[in-house]
């Protein structure tokens, strides 16, 4: 008589689907890491050549959204320094697994797959915690520096007193 397994089969399935999800998520915040850096790193020149002759208190206020962007690169860099992620069913098990019933391999599947779940679950909030620094750095750092590009343009304006001409049409 032979046992109904399609229960352990769809756990094993479920569970492979989970860390497929962890680690596609995993390499999409990755991605747009590199996004802000790409942005930040072309953003920064612009900045400061903008403000270039502008008041010196604005000037020494850039100190603020420069540092927040370099920060939120090195966090975001961070991010690229972690291990890459566990995929659970490791192809050196194969050997091992050809003497097992499918009980047992689907059982040492599901085993597997939470192990790695749990494993990647500390480098995904880890990371995530970095990204999400990373974001509101240079959200921030966006900010401070539209509100300076405003203030520099806003104080650079001349008033030049506007010259009237009289003249005279009746002779």
């Amino acid at each position: 008589m032979e046992k109904d397994l399609k229960y352990l089969e769809f756990l094993a399935l479920n569970s492979k689907e989970v860390i497929e999800k962890q680690v596609d998520s995993y390499r999409q915040q990755h991605s747009y890491a590199g996004t802000i850096i790409g942005f930040t790193v072309l953003f920064i020149p612009f900045f400061l050549n903008s403000l270039e002759g502008a008041n010196k208190s604005i000037q020494l206020i850039t100190i603020i959204p420069i540092a927040c962007f370099i920060s939120s690169i090195l966090l975001m860099l961070s991010i690229f320094r972690s291990k890459p992620l566990d995929q659970a069913l490791s192809v050196t098990k194969y050997e091992a697994l050809l003497k097992k019933s499918y009980e047992e391999i689907l059982l040492y599947e599901i085993e597997a797959n939470k192990v790695s779940y749990n494993k990647n679950n500390r480098a995904t909030l880890k990371a995530s915690k970095r990204y999400m620094q990373g974001v509101g750095l240079t959200t921030f750092a966006i900010l401070v520096a539209i509100v300076l590009l405003l203030l520099n343009s806003f104080l650079s304006i001349e008033k030049v007193p506007t010259k009237v001409q009289v003249v005279n049409t009746t002779q």
